[in-house]
């Protein structure tokens, strides 16, 4: 008997939430926001842009132009936790001249973190998502006490012509993974 009002009290199954999923024509690249995760106004990506703009002003020499970069796709669960995307127009003049402007780069990300009295850890590698091989740079950002604040990681590659960037920050494990994972199960319709 119990078993029978088991059965007429279960609760019918519900359907998993249709996640939303941004597409870019110019580099075929599909992902899917993860649940919990918003899609970030034109505003506040501005904001951001400008905020980063000015940061990173006081370390470089000369005008910082960013007139070609094009955001993709933002979103965020908190100012912790987010996930960017990015694309460039790219034509490398010679052989190397990508990766040689990548280190330039990271160091100029390390010098505006350091400039700013900012304890950072950073670690460069490679690693391959959805079949292609990223460059990756790891940013472990301290605080005054020396706990651990936020980690970033930042993803680029050319495809199509297009300096392609990821930059995915977090403050625990739970959002790392629903980050990382958005992005490594993401789609590219065709491989350089």
């Amino acid at each position: 008997m119990s078993a029978i009002f088991s059965a007429c009290n279960s609760s019918p199954k519900q359907e998993k939430p249709k996640l939303e999923t941004y597409t870019s024509q110019e580099i075929g690249w599909t992902i899917e926001i993860p649940t919990g995760f918003q899609s970030l106004s034109q505003s506040r990506i501005a904001a951001n842009e400008q905020k980063g703009k000015e940061a990173i002003g006081k370390v470089a020499e000369g005008d910082i132009k960013m007139d070609s970069l094009r955001h993709l796709v933002n979103f965020q669960k908190n100012q912790f936790n987010s996930f960017g995307a990015t694309i460039e127009t790219y034509t490398e003049k010679q052989a190397g001249d990508y990766l040689a402007n990548n280190q330039l780069v990271k160091k100029l990300i390390f010098d505006t973190y350091t400039n700013q009295k900012i304890k950072v850890d950073t670690l460069s590698g490679r690693e391959p998502i959805a079949g292609q091989i990223f460059n990756t740079f790891y940013i472990k950002i301290y605080g005054p006490s020396g706990e651990v604040l936020m980690n970033q990681i930042m993803f680029n590659q050319l495809i199509k012509g297009y300096d392609f960037g990821v930059n995915i920050n977090h403050n625990n494990e739970a959002d790392k993974e629903a980050l990382l994972n958005a992005f490594k199960n993401s789609k590219f319709s065709t491989i350089n």
